[in-house]
């Protein structure tokens, strides 16, 4: 047995070469896209800090172990997080490498004449054979007639052994698609990878009767690109005037919202004159090239706390976050300003109901008969301590309890040994809107046509060939052979070359079984 010669060393540049040759392959590119995919789910699955920071602080504040471990690997930004950009990036060179080479393959091909007619036409699938009464001149001349008027690319030539034939081409639209198809995707991907360094948005809660300014500061969460320069965003506000919401009251869908709209009146700038408009579900406000969205809504009751002197050291409406879909919704009061300190943690209920099982709870999103469980606690709120804290949890470890109460509308309680009292005045609504700035919406757009477009070309456009072969062959007339092949399953193939051979002088419809 005769030893192998060992393979020379592949050194540097061959490796480079056949990591750039495996990285540009289609087969490459369709694993990232898969991967891509499958990158995304956790930005489906887990709540993200650029739509709703609320619920990603809820949810970090009820999964103490798991949370934090999700946080630092990037689950709640799942877009901006480096593994979900190095899949991005290694896509869209993927599809560069893959595609721009094939596009100038392509446009060789399509300034390539069709290739001759093979020596043996009967052999292919779709073949006929007959003999014609007519010169070959006019046999060629009506065949290539027909296949001009219907967009055939046309080759003539002729045999060493003194056979004539036409040879034609139709549905390089097919490769177009394909190329469009691919092409559309890196444009995708371009206009989301610009969104992301010059766009922004944020979240912010608005009570009914107070305004936003569009500046950093009156941001809930804001998030912007990298070349997003947050002193320069639009100087816009507006103001929540009012805000309708009704539900569905029929046991069908009892509690889901038949009306959802939010009354603002906004400027373009602080001088420019004050318009009203209202914004829905799917209704944006446009504004200075930014859209305000409105996401969610809640109750906010309002509270006055008075001190153990009867004065008033708290009297405002407080934001209470839904728990449910029927608005059981929970919340803070925090009273610094009292001595010693108060805080109060608390159930606003819309509908109020209580039982054994479930304990103070919703049963209607509206506010049929709404209701205020109180837990009452006076110590060191730990305002003081350096370390930030939610407007939404109270710490009371360092907390005494005092009681717990149930409060309607206009009702008071007074607390414990004379230190205060509490009372629930009513409740106005909030609503929740996230503001965006996405200058790459209209490119991701034109893409996503592109790609439907490109799609349906690479789908329904079939790639095929014919050939028309004769011989002259007096005095029983010229023989003519017709033929044709398809890239694709696609059928219609047959029908075309009998069309073909009627046109080239086929009287019978007799066709040459394949040998």
């Amino acid at each position: 047995m005769v030893d192998e010669a060992p393979l020379p060393p592949l050194g540097t540049v061959g490796l480079l070469r056949w990591a750039w040759r495996q990285l540009t392959s289609m087969r490459t590119a369709l694993i990232l896209l898969f991967c891509l995919a499958v990158a995304a789910i956790p930005g489906s699955v887990f709540p993200q800090r650029g739509t709703n920071p609320l619920k990603v602080n809820d949810w970090l504040a009820n999964n103490p172990t798991a949370g934090p471990i999700l946080d630092r690997l990037g689950f709640f930004d799942v877009y901006s997080s480096p593994w979900f950009s190095a899949v991005y990036l290694l896509l869209f060179v993927s599809l560069v490498g893959c595609v721009v080479p094939r596009m100038g393959q392509h446009w060789r091909a399509m300034r390539t004449p069709p290739p001759p007619a093979p020596r043996r036409l009967l052999r292919l699938s779709e073949a006929r054979e007959f003999r014609s009464t007519d010169d070959a001149d006019h046999v060629l001349a009506e065949a290539q007639r027909w296949l001009r008027s219907h967009r055939w690319r046309v080759r003539e030539g002729t045999d060493a052994d003194g056979a004539r034939w036409l040879a034609a081409e139709k549905g390089y639209l097919r490769e177009t698609g394909n190329l469009v198809f691919h092409l559309a995707l890196l444009v995708v991907l371009v206009a989301v990878g610009y969104g992301g360094l010059f766009g922004w948005k944020g979240n912010v809660i608005v009570r009914e009767g107070d305004g936003f300014s569009d500046t950093l500061t009156q941001y809930d969460a804001w998030g912007g690109g990298r070349f997003v320069d947050p002193s320069a965003l639009p100087p816009f506000s507006f103001t929540l005037d009012k805000f309708d919401v009704d539900f569905e009251r029929s046991e069908a869908q009892r509690g889901a919202p038949r009306l959802f709209a939010a009354h603002v009146t906004y400027r373009d700038t602080p001088t420019s004159p004050a318009e009203s408009i209202t914004v829905g579900v799917n209704e944006p406000l446009s504004v200075d090239g930014a859209k305000v969205f409105l996401v969610g809504h809640g109750y906010a009751p309002h509270f006055i706390v008075k001190d153990s002197t009867g004065a008033v050291v708290f009297d405002d409406s407080v934001v209470f976050l839904p728990q449910d879909g029927n608005f059981t919704s929970t919340g803070v009061i925090k009273v610094p300003a009292a001595d010693p300190s108060f805080g109060f943690s608390a159930l606003f209920l819309p509908t109020a109901a209580v039982d054994d099982v479930r304990g103070p709870h919703s049963t209607f999103p509206a506010a049929d008969y709404p209701a205020a469980f109180m837990s009452a606690w006076t110590g060191d709120l730990g305002l003081d301590s350096g370390v930030p804290q939610s407007v939404y949890s109270l710490d009371t470890s360092r907390m005494t309890q005092l009681g717990l109460e149930s409060l309607l509308p206009g009702d008071t309680w007074t607390l414990p040994d004379g230190k205060g009292s509490i009372e629930l005045v009513g409740y106005e609504r909030w609503a929740s809107f996230q503001i965006a700035h996405d200058p790459g919406k209209e490119l991701a757009l034109a893409g996503a046509v592109l790609a439907i477009l490109g799609l349906m070309g690479s789908l329904f456009i079939r790639r095929r060939r014919v050939w028309v072969k004769v011989w002259a062959a007096e005095p029983t007339g010229t023989l003519v052979h017709v033929a044709g092949l398809s890239k694709t399953e696609a059928p219609g193939l047959a029908p075309e070359v009998a069309d073909l051979a009627r046109a080239a002088g086929e009287e019978s419809d007799d066709q040459h079984p394949a040998g």
